[in-house]
């Protein structure tokens, strides 16, 4: 189980890197993001270095991003759907957890329920769900919608969407399935129960054709900042990604987020909080700053400029590069990275220029550059400070940006004991230090039925 005075670290895998220029930055050249082996090396390297998480970032469209040569610039063509990629990986890999994004908007709790209950069982117990709503108008035309559900019906949504799925891997109690040859049968129907769901946005009958997860539920993940993506998470998730750009607000969000899950009756130990971190690592401070700059270069401005409008849900066409950013209008995108932009706009005084390459970079979250001792002073000073359990690690490049986080980074910290040395557990919620749920039909059987499907 995970010691509490130990780090949580994930790694987060965002196409050829996070960074709009990573793509052009390898000393080997571009990775293929449709080769499956440049993705089985990048997660087996996590495992070598220990990592709690392989974590696969999605969307379920191209970003609207406006301008032909934007457009071009950007390294989104090659996105592996991540429970198909996470499927493979379990085959590559033996310890580390293996989390994939998918939204609640445009899919159906019984599908999602099903994915992950298999992802579950093929990992033997390493599966987690990201759980996020969609936010882009180009996702809603995908799907036969002319705009993107408004921001708080679509947590409404995600609230439902999530306890359903929960209800689908609890219908198959966890010693159902009993193989008895001799007496002819497979399961034991009376602990296979049905659902009967009747909601404001689902009807889903239940049971899920698919045995209870190891896990008993796949580890539930949330990164909403906004007040009903707090909620969603304070009350559903056991893992939260956050952006947070400074200590003081990093600190503020951790003391909220436990104190919303105590107020929803849970133990605020058992949700785990981690933000995401770009870390740029040199030798020295000079060279990982010379890096960042470099980086910074192989950004065109039409793209990051085109990236703030996206983040912000705004049109800043009618404004010069120079210009201070406008008063904008609440987006029913993403608010809370809309929120942190504005506020990193307020608070540095930032051209739109300056901004733009600022967020196209780090979106919301921190970027750090430094020498490996400097990244761990960083890491040890929030978790000591409370304002983090871990933090997500976002390579900026890849192969190479995580090879330089697993070599040079990792062993300072487990030399500091700060974290772990090998794997402690079999599944990813221990892990984390998670209990295993029970399961809810059996704690209240009168909240199923026995399936109709063969009265």
């Amino acid at each position: 189980m995970l010691d509490p005075h130990q780090l949580i670290l994930a790694v987060f895998v965002h196409n050829s890197g996070s960074h709009p220029g990573g793509w052009r930055y390898p000393r080997e050249g571009p990775l293929d993001q449709h080769d499956f082996s440049n993705f089985a090396g990048l997660a087996q390297k996590a495992e070598r270095g220990k990592l709690h998480i392989y974590f696969s970032g999605d969307s379920m469209g191209y970003p609207n991003i406006k301008g032909r040569e934007a457009f071009a610039a950007t390294d989104y063509a090659g996105k592996l759907e991540p429970s198909t990629l996470l499927g493979a990986l379990a085959a590559v890999t033996q310890h580390i957890g293996l989390v994939a994004t998918m939204s609640t908007t445009f899919n159906e709790p019984y599908a999602v329920a099903r994915r992950f209950a298999s992802l579950d069982h093929i990992s033997n117990g390493r599966a987690g769900w990201n759980v996020v709503t969609s936010t882009s108008s180009i996702e809603a035309r995908n799907f036969g919608f002319d705009r993107i559900m408004d921001h708080d019906r679509r947590y409404e949504r995600a609230e439902e969407f999530v306890d359903v799925v929960r209800r689908l891997w609890d219908s198959w109690e966890d010693d159902a399935i009993i193989r008895d040859s001799g007496a002819g049968r497979y399961f034991s129907p009376d602990k296979v129960h049905q659902l009967d769901h009747e909601g404001e946005f689902f009807r889903v009958a239940g049971p899920l054709n698919i045995g209870r997860p190891p896990q008993g539920h796949p580890v539930i993940v949330q990164a909403g900042g906004s007040p009903p993506g707090r909620a969603l998470a304070a009350r559903t998730a056991d893992l939260i990604f956050t952006a947070q750009n400074n200590l003081d607000d990093a600190r503020a969000f951790y003391d909220d987020m436990k104190q919303r899950a105590a107020g929803f009756g849970r133990d605020p130990a058992k949700l785990k909080v981690i933000p995401s971190v770009q870390f740029i690592v040199g030798e020295t401070e000079l060279e990982a700053k010379r890096k960042q700059q470099e980086l910074i270069e192989l950004i065109p401005d039409a793209l990051a400029i085109q990236t703030l409008q996206l983040q912000i849900g705004a049109d800043l066409s009618h404004c010069s590069p120079e210009d201070p950013l406008p008063e904008i209008e609440k987006t029913e995108g993403g608010q809370w990275v809309q929120e942190q932009i504005v506020k990193m706009a307020r608070e540095n005084k930032l051209s739109i220029r300056e901004l733009a390459r600022r967020v196209v970079v780090s979106r919301a979250s921190l970027v750090r550059a430094g020498s490996p001792e400097q990244i761990a002073d960083f890491c040890e000073e929030w978790f000591r400070a409370g304002a983090a359990d871990g933090f997500s690690v976002t390579p900026n490049y890849l192969p190479e940006n995580l090879d330089e986080f697993v070599d040079e980074v990792v062993p300072i910290l487990q030399a500091r004991g700060l974290f772990r040395t090998d794997y402690e557990s079999a599944t990813l919620r221990e892990n984390l230090g998670l209990e295993r749920p029970a399961n809810s039909f059996s704690l209240d059987p009168s909240l199923g039925t026995e399936p109709k499907i063969w009265s």
